[in-house]
């Protein structure tokens, strides 16, 4: 990235006061001092916890050539020292500045909804991929573009780091992006300024209430994705109107929509809707159903398993449809999708067992991983599962109550308890079992895996639930490295 002086920087945006030399240049932007290299723009935010302005020493100490701030301060005069009262508020118009508005020039693709927008987000960009446009990822396994690929620890980045991503994605030869929004992301202001071309709904479920307090509020953060597309005023992308792809099935499909200002493509398999899904057949090996859109119908065959996944294909069909491709071309490049990291994947074993692990950490999630492998299972179904720590306390008992109904045997253990006790927590999820006699409880959850594993038979299914793709669990005093595939593995070794 050029250098930029602060007054090129700052021409289009409005601030309370610049004190110092407007001619400085920076080198980059950070709001984390620690993060500081010479030269930089440091971004003294307030955040939920800690205000940014303590760690102004820092950011100089490290270099930093300029600072964005509430209030001046009088003990770094030398510092070109930017003054707006709402820092937080233009952190976003400084970033999209900085890196020459290239988000602009992406076909952009948000998804959200409780379950599914990182498998969406893979389909979305595999189809731009197989379709000659190179796509870029953004979401909670990892962060891709041209031949790099980072870990990714948080399902939507901060400001900044979207930012970087869209000029990396742009540097990189990257004409679109597929990138997950949560509703965290969209409350706190992370998508600021991101004009999506194409949002996709997938579905809204129990989740994130020690967050939202209620499903009402819970409704309306992931609403602000819809509410935020407006039409496009760049000629190079009116030819593409800005889409709203909904599920349909959803109960909140309608709020979803109730103010967006953009067209709205409907899918579904139930109610009436502009792409629908019928004719749809599972098995253990993938799926097949036919998929109609304006009057045409066409076949779509997956490697990917069980209904829920219908509706993955289904917006990730509709965000094509949004970029102009046709649904003959669209069927064609999904066909040859395989899997995605940590979602209902398959862990080859030298017992011949089938072993499925899977991110399901949600109530809606889990559902639908045990129904799915209810409908493809010849035995039992044995699920290990726990929750996390530090999390909506409410879906416990829940989680519980759907892992007795749907598996045949169920082992409670640990997930990430972070700052909890792990019993404690089993507790609670034990509280919705009507009969908690019927619960396996193992603690130690490398050795729940291993217990699952001896008591399993040839046509049995395990699910290993929670964690999907993560390499660690998290305690209060320290995280260890923790991968449930390379666990089941070994104990089938």
């Amino acid at each position: 990235m050029e250098r930029i002086k602060i007054k090129k920087l700052l021409r289009n945006i409005p601030v309370q006061a610049i004190k110092g030399n407007k001619d400085v240049e920076i080198t980059g932007i950070a709001s984390n001092s620690k993060l500081v290299a010479p030269g930089n723009l440091f971004i003294a935010k307030k955040g939920l916890t800690v205000d940014g302005a303590r760690y102004i020493p820092d950011a100089v100490a490290a270099g930093a050539s300029a600072l964005l701030t509430d209030l001046y301060d009088p003990f770094f005069p030398q510092i070109t020292q930017i003054i707006h009262p709402d820092v937080a508020a233009i952190e976003a118009a400084v970033a999209k500045e900085y890196y020459g508005h290239c988000s602009d020039r992406l076909f952009l693709v948000g998804i959200t909804g409780t379950s599914g927008k990182t498998t969406t987000s893979y389909l979305v960009r595999h189809l731009f991929e197989k379709l000659k446009e190179p796509c870029g990822l953004i979401g909670g396994v990892e962060w891709v573009f041209g031949n790099h690929v980072f870990p990714s620890s948080i399902t939507t980045p901060d400001v900044l780091t979207n930012y970087k991503l869209f000029y990396e994605m742009i540097a990189s030869g990257c004409t679109a992006c597929a990138m997950e929004v949560s509703s965290h992301a969209l409350e706190q202001g992370r998508v600021n300024l991101v004009e999506f071309d194409v949002a996709i709904f997938n579905n809204l479920s129990h989740e994130h209430l020690d967050y939202h307090k209620t499903m009402e509020e819970y409704a309306e953060a992931k609403k602000k994705l819809f509410t935020s597309l407006k039409p496009s005023k760049d000629a190079a992308k009116k030819q593409f109107a800005k889409t709203a792809v909904v599920n349909a099935d959803s109960p909140y499909a309608s709020q979803m929509i109730a103010d967006c200002a953009v067209k709205v493509l409907k899918f579904g398999i139930d109610q009436p809707c502009d792409l629908r899904a019928s004719n749809i057949s599972l098995s253990s090996s993938g799926m097949e159903f036919d998929v109609e859109y304006q009057q045409k119908k066409c076949r779509f065959k997956s490697a990917l398993i069980g209904r829920f996944n219908v509706y993955n294909l289904l917006g990730a069909a509709g965000a094509g449809l949004a970029r102009g491709f046709a649904l003959e071309e669209i069927a064609a490049a999904l066909s040859t999708f395989s899997k995605v990291p940590g979602r209902l994947e398959c862990v080859p074993n030298d017992k011949g067992l089938k072993i499925f692990v899977d991110h399901a950490h949600k109530v809606d999630a889990l559902s639908n991983v045990l129904s799915t492998l209810r409908e493809i299972v010849k035995g039992r179904i044995i699920a290990v599962f726990g929750c996390g720590g530090n999390r909506d306390q409410g879906k416990r008992p829940m989680m519980g109550s759907i892992a007795e109904s749907l598996s045949d045997v169920a082992i409670v253990t640990s997930d990430n308890p972070r700052n909890e006790d792990p019993e404690e927590i089993i507790r609670q999820i034990l509280s919705g079992f009507k009969d908690s006699r019927k619960a396996c409880v193992i603690v130690n959850r490398e050795e729940a895996i291993q217990r699952a594993i001896q008591m399993a038979k040839p046509e049995d299914v395990i699910l290993i639930a929670g964690k999907g793709h993560e390499t660690n669990q998290i305690f209060s005093h320290q995280t260890i490295d923790f991968d449930d595939r390379k666990v089941a593995q070994s104990a089938c070794s």
